[in-house]
This record gives structure tokens, sequence and C-alpha cells, in this order.
């Protein structure tokens, strides 16, 4: 079936399909109150993963027996834990760790669960049901626990705590992107798309991506602050890095047994993990707002409208 008079318009209505910027949507969030809080604490712990070892007074790793469980001073302003090591030093080590899972664990459960969102709410049918089942198995499961079944079986370590973290959190993204999926599959531009010839894998990167990628970049902003904690309860029960390096939810592990001599060793490594998980959540809710079309300073969104 061939329709000549609405081919030039349907190429004409797919290509006035507006593209959100990404400049624009920085700029919103600059202007942004929470947005501005949550990207300078999130740059400050990104500088501190990548040139820590640069900045820290003293290497995380070396002993002072002279100075064990010193409390904070002006030569050690968090104080030293048991074996003399720099409190400061070690929580800075640890930023390096606590930015690589929250933002890698969470980048692979968004590419993942997006494919699947997207292949699962335009094809439905059976590749739905299928896809949608699958996840509903992970969703079964509490999250930390099938996250220490994975690590368990994988074995410890920071790679595969990432891998376990991706796993479990790869449902929730997989579950809004099928939600957005469903709900453009049924747009008229999509319809004029296949008018124009426009074949399937252009017609998902061009228009479904982008239009899911908003509430899913929302959800990956709040899911990093949950991901990096999930990271400490694994540390914390011994299935995260290997000693002596240092992350936030070993060094709480290990503080358990000074907690009433030096509990500095406790609130250091607690304000740390509490200030990024703060900053993660201010930056989901700012860029909600700014990609929330009924928010006044929103950013028009990519979807739809003809």
């Amino acid at each position: 079936m061939t329709a000549p008079p609405l081919a030039p318009l349907a190429a004409d209505l797919i290509d006035d399909i507006p593209v959100q910027r990404g400049s624009s949507v920085l700029r919103a969030l600059l202007r942004h109150k929470g947005g501005r809080f949550g990207l300078v604490i999130v740059a400050l712990f990104v500088f501190l993963a990548l040139f820590g070892r640069f900045v820290a007074p003293y290497d995380a790793n070396v002993s002072d027996f002279a100075a064990t469980l010193s409390g904070p001073s002006a030569r050690h302003l968090f104080g030293t834990d048991e074996l003399g090591r720099d409190t400061l030093s070690r929580i800075i080590s640890g930023s390096g760790i606590a930015v690589a899972v929250a933002l890698f664990s969470v980048a692979i459960s968004m590419v993942v669960g997006v494919v699947i969102g997207i292949v699962a709410g335009y094809f439905g049918g059976w590749v739905d049901t299928l896809l949608n089942r699958s996840q509903d198995v992970l969703f079964a499961f509490p999250t930390l626990l099938l996250a220490i079944i994975i690590v368990a079986v994988l074995g410890p370590g920071l790679t595969n705590a990432i891998v376990a973290i991706a796993i479990v959190y790869t449902p929730r993204f997989t579950r809004i992107a099928r939600a957005s999926a469903l709900s453009i599959n049924s747009a008229e531009y999509l319809d004029a798309a296949r008018l124009a010839g426009v074949s399937t894998p252009v017609i998902l990167l061009r228009h479904f991506v982008p239009n899911v990628l908003p509430p899913v970049i929302v959800l990956a902003a709040l899911s990093m602050s949950t991901a990096q904690l999930a990271y400490a309860s694994l540390s914390f029960l011994g299935l995260g890095v290997s000693p002596p390096q240092a992350d936030w939810g070993s060094m709480l592990s290990k503080a358990r047994d000074f907690i009433t001599v030096a509990p500095w060793l406790v609130f250091f490594p607690t304000a740390a993990l509490v200030l990024l998980m703060l900053a993660f959540n201010v930056l989901g809710d700012a860029i909600r707002d700014v990609m929330d079309p009924r928010h006044a300073g929103a950013v028009a969104r990519p979807d739809t409208a003809l």
C-alpha cells in the first residue's frame, strides 16, 4: 500500500520533532538551587575520585602506629584509625570507589533496562510477555538480598559488586522505559514515520530513545544514591574491595569495634556517604523539575505533539 501524498508530509513532520539539547538542561540545572547544590557536590566527589591522591594529606594505606586512634587534630583533621591510618585520606581514597560504583552500576542497568523496555513496548505480544516475566523474577527478590546472592556466586570484589548492583537495578529501568514506549507506540507521528518508509531501527533510535530518556535520566540520578548505599552495605558485609583498599562501607565495618572510644571513625565515613547520597537525590529532583513540562522552568521535552 502506498500513499504518495502523505510520504513527503510525514517526512516533514518527522524532521520537525524537536530534540532536547543537553546544554539546555545543564543551563536549567545551573539556574535551579537544588541543581546547583547537587552538581557542585557531585563534581567535588568526582574531583576527589580523579585527583584524590594529589590532595590527600597522607597515603591512605600507610600506618603510623605512634598515632593509633588519635582524635581529630591539626595533624589529622579526621583523626586516625586503629592502625594509625589517616581517616581523611582514606575517605578521599574511598570516594573513587563510591563514584565508580554509582556511575558504572547505574549506567549498565540503565542501558540494559532501556533496551529491554523499548523492545518490549514496541513489539508487544509474546516478546513483551517474555521480557516482562524475566524482569518480574528479579523483582521478586529484595534488592540487597539478590545483590548478596550474586556477589556470593561471583565472588567478592568491586567489579562483581558493580555487576550485581546493575543486575538488580535493571528491572526498574525496564519498567519505566516500557511504560514510556507503550505510550509512544500509539503516537500519530510513528504512523507517519512508517508511511514514510522509515525502518524499525531508525524509529527506535530516533523517536523512542529520545522520548524515553527524560524519565530514565531522572531515575538514574535518584538510583545512584541507593546504588551507593547498596554497595556500602555489601562492603560492610565484606563483599566489596579487598583490604587494605579503603572504601566507606569497610571503614564503617571496622569502626564498629571502636565506636565508643573513637566515634570519628563512624561519623566521618557516614557523613561522606550521606552527603553523596543527598547530592544525587537533590540532583535527581532538580533534573525532574527542569524536564517536567508542567514546571515553570522546564526545558521542552522531545516528544510529540505535532
